[in-house]
């Protein structure tokens, strides 16, 4: 069996408070370009990505005096290393319990690094429909793009080496909010 890396904490790039400000001024950032909230709607992308939506939309709505849709998007399948990942992947419900055709849809998620879920991501929403446009909306991007793809709104540039791991941590998954980057050491022979 290989051994599995080992990685230990390097530093925390976003406290609590640094990412409410982040979400506070993404949702602003969504306002402006869009001109409000008409036509527009959240997806977040399994797993993290979900309550990040929430978390835009309870903002958009406190800003705005009205609701937002939000739903979750599942991309296992949709994902170009299934097979590297599980012999027996785990599938987790999409709920899209609105109609994206003509709408605006901001996808969200975490940390934005080679491309590829991002890439599932859009394949499964153009199952869903032809929406008029997608924008995506993430707290990290940490750069090392495989396909070419940027964000709409980033809560935070981090540059990071192939021997980093960004964590996201969030409240209503973790039990606590932080960004913290975790490097890579050597096996101990």
């Amino acid at each position: 069996m290989a051994n599995l890396p080992t990685f230990r904490d390097k530093a925390e790039i976003m406290d609590a408070g640094q990412m409410r400000r982040a979400f506070v001024r993404i949702a602003h950032e969504i306002l402006e370009r869009n001109k409000g909230l008409d036509d527009l709607v959240l997806i977040g992308i399994r797993r993290r990505g979900v309550p990040i939506a929430r978390r835009l939309a309870a903002l958009l709505a406190e800003f705005e005096g009205r609701e937002v849709p939000v739903g979750t998007l599942d991309i296992t399948l949709y994902r170009d290393d299934l097979t590297l990942r599980s012999d027996q992947p785990e599938v987790h419900k999409t709920e899209v319990p609105f109609a994206i055709q003509g709408k605006t849809v901001i996808l969200c998620d975490d940390v934005l690094y080679t491309g590829r879920t991002t890439r599932a991501a859009l394949d499964a929403i153009m199952d869903l429909g032809r929406p008029k446009a997608i924008q995506l909306a993430v707290l990290v991007d940490r750069g090392h793009r495989e396909l070419p793809i940027r964000a709409d709104y980033v809560g935070k540039n981090v540059p990071t080496s192939q021997r980093e791991v960004i964590e996201c941590h969030l409240e209503e998954v973790d039990g606590y909010d932080n960004v913290i980057i975790v490097e890579q050491v050597e096996a101990e022979a």
